[in-house]
């Protein structure tokens, strides 16, 4: 613990310890007064209750690794700034997890992001002695006791924690041809889901265990970059699509679902094709899930990094600007370009909190103005924008050996002494206080937004409603998209394979949940809406939910029965053959970019499909059918 010289008056040590009891009672309440299980609404996380629950996190790294590769693995020195958790959260070396824990409810943080590698999962052999010297209690435990130990703490301390698959090899991140480039790149993908299935379900009881960050920093390995929709072994959407659904479904449907943007593209030399596409593809193509309202996207951003800069010096050095380089007005506008526009655009297919999930920089010693600066502009933009946020890292070790000093709390391995945030060397501290003590949540409850959602059948069934999948194929051979429970399509794409859903006005499903396959025009009673073409029209009062195609032409339109009597006004006919025919104010957003889209207003709801196979046409659909 930190010793306090008597230097100055007796009253000013007063106002020191007085400052530092009422942080402590301030932390306190950050992390007892919330109700899990936790959800989201529009852009906010909310509690069981409908109050906002912020991310205000940070951290703990080690049980990814922190070995850098070469030489002896018990060496300290061949450890990321020569600090060795021997895959163990860091620290429970040197201090106890009490100290520990008092300094995270000291830094009023209400979440701990807490970082694990696959191998770690498998390790089997019992911790040595002296790697928990300062926490007898875990001798004897592997190394995921012990991370189940330290969860069972900190949840016991009030504390949220979301689990955080760094790694695959307990190695520090991120190196080049590492072994960790992807979730996939030392594992199979079905090792993947299978471990965070385990993950997940070993932690369904503890409420506090809130979320699954599925994998960090996913970016190119020596061939090959990672993508969003193409359908192959590095395609992260589809990856982080299907484990998604199967962590809700499977292990628990209460738990949030992180996904981080891509992280990096390309080969960083000028003249090559590099990016840091972060969460820009997300407004083309986001996720939709079985379980809703689960669904958090996550970005990192550091100082020496950018949109287009690796972060490195020497090899892989480019003369792209890193973000420390901009104003702080074109650092705000680069920021939301890349992440921040999935929280703030409001009734959008994408729209959800976004947590930037790592953020930091070196708060003691010489470092570079512009390294300073960006911190300030960081803060800054954390609280204009209201984001939720955690810091990299929360632990690290200050002495004779270690000089890193990025951690909010620090250790001397050689004494034990602590060195914090606020124990007065550490110039981060008024930046920090502003960003805690920031209030800019919503009034409570946080209000319910109309939801919007994506189908995506590019690649093949997208049935995201847990009431058909209970249920027979409808249209076996085709291929199937069918909107969450509780929602309606009002869109869809002349390319056949996008449609957009929404709880937009109030349309409910009759007791029983009963649907209607159309497959021809039986149902097309009350004149003809699209002439020359054919139509697929639900019964009198039901309304589209689903719809199958086999290659582009439209094979059958699935309609739920509607529990109350439904009207037969509405704007009628919508033709999208030639463009575009959306509501003006740009409802749900644009779901299916560079293509021509059909969508009713946000009262009404689709009666039905239209399409044709005359020469030249390939039966994708024209026309919808609004009402209200």
């Amino acid at each position: 613990m930190p010793t306090f010289a008597l230097a100055g008056s007796f009253s000013r040590l007063q106002a020191l310890l007085l400052v530092l009891i009422l942080l402590a009672c301030q932390g306190n309440a950050a992390l007892t007064d919330w109700t899990p299980p936790l959800s989201t609404r529009g852009r906010y996380i909310v509690d069981a209750n409908g109050v906002r629950f912020k991310l205000k996190s940070g951290n703990w790294h080690g049980a990814s690794g922190t070995y850098t590769g070469s030489g002896d693995i018990n060496v300290d020195s061949n450890h990321h700034a020569n600090e060795n958790a021997h895959t163990l959260p860091l620290g429970l070396q040197y201090t106890s997890i009490d100290d520990i824990l008092d300094g995270f409810e000291s830094l009023r943080i209400n979440t701990i992001r807490l970082q694990f590698s696959n191998e770690m999962i498998h390790d089997m052999a019992p911790v040595q002695d002296a790697w928990v010297a300062a926490n007898p209690q875990f001798k004897g435990l592997t190394p995921l006791q012990v991370y189940d130990a330290v969860i069972q703490a900190l949840t016991d301390k009030g504390f949220a924690v979301i689990l955080n698959n760094h790694t695959n090899k307990s190695l520090w991140c991120c190196g080049v041809n590492d072994g960790n480039e992807r979730w996939n790149e030392s594992q199979t993908d079905d090792v993947w889901q299978s471990d965070w299935l385990f993950m997940v379900s070993r932690y369904r009881n503890n409420g506090r265990v809130i979320g699954a960050d599925l994998y960090n920093e996913v970016r190119r390995d020596i061939l090959y970059d990672p993508n969003w929709n193409g359908n192959d072994t590095h395609d992260w959407w589809k990856a982080s699509q299907a484990l998604g659904n199967r962590i809700l479904l499977e292990a628990n449907p209460d738990i949030l679902i992180v996904i981080e943007g891509i992280n990096w593209t390309g080969i960083p030399v000028d003249g090559l094709p590099h990016h840091r596409p972060t969460l820009e593809p997300v407004a083309s193509l986001s996720h939709t899930f079985l379980a809703t309202n689960k669904l958090v996207y996550s970005a990192h951003f550091y100082a020496y990094t950018g949109p287009n800069h690796s972060g490195a010096t020497g090899i892989g050095e480019t003369s792209d600007l890193r973000y420390r380089d901009y104003s702080q007005a074109d650092l705000f506008e680069v920021m939301n370009f890349q992440a921040g526009y999935v929280a703030l655009d409001i009734d959008k297919h994408y729209t959800t909190p976004v947590w930037i999930s790592e953020f930091g920089v070196d708060g003691r010693g010489d470092i570079l103005a512009s390294d300073a600066t960006w911190f300030n502009n960081m803060v800054s933009y954390l609280t204009t924008y209201d984001l939720d946020f955690a810091i990299w890292p929360l632990i690290g070790y200050l002495g004779p050996n270690n000089t890193n000093g990025w951690a909010l709390l620090n250790w001397d391995p050689t004494t034990g002494d602590r060195d914090g945030l606020y124990d007065g060397n550490d110039w981060r501290v008024n930046a920090w206080n502003t960003l805690l003590d920031f209030t800019g949540d919503p009034e409570s409850p946080v209000t319910t937004p109309t939801r919007w959602q994506m189908l995506n059948l590019d690649q093949g069934d997208f049935i995201q409603s847990l009431v058909q999948m209970s249920r027979e194929d409808w249209d076996p051979g085709a291929r199937k998209g069918m909107c969450p429970d509780g929602l309606r399509m009002i869109g869809i794409s002349a390319a056949s394979t996008r449609a957009l859903c929404t709880n937009s006005a109030s349309y409910t499903w009759a007791s029983g949940n009963p649907t209607i396959t159309v497959s021809n025009e039986a149902y097309v009673t009350e004149g003809d809406w699209a002439s020359g073409y054919t139509k697929y029209q639900c019964p009198s009062n039901s309304y589209v939910v689903g719809y199958a195609i086999r290659n582009s032409e439209v094979s059958t339109v699935l309609c739920a029965q509607a529990s109350t009597t439904l009207g037969t006004d509405g704007s009628g006919t919508r033709w999208f053959d030639q463009g575009d025919n959306r509501p003006a104010d740009d409802a749900g957003g644009d779901f299916h970019y560079g293509q021509s889209k059909g969508q009713c207003e946000r009262e009404e709801y689709i009666a039905g499909i239209a399409f044709t196979t005359r020469i030249g046409d390939n039966g994708s659909p024209a026309a919808i059918l609004c009402r209200k």
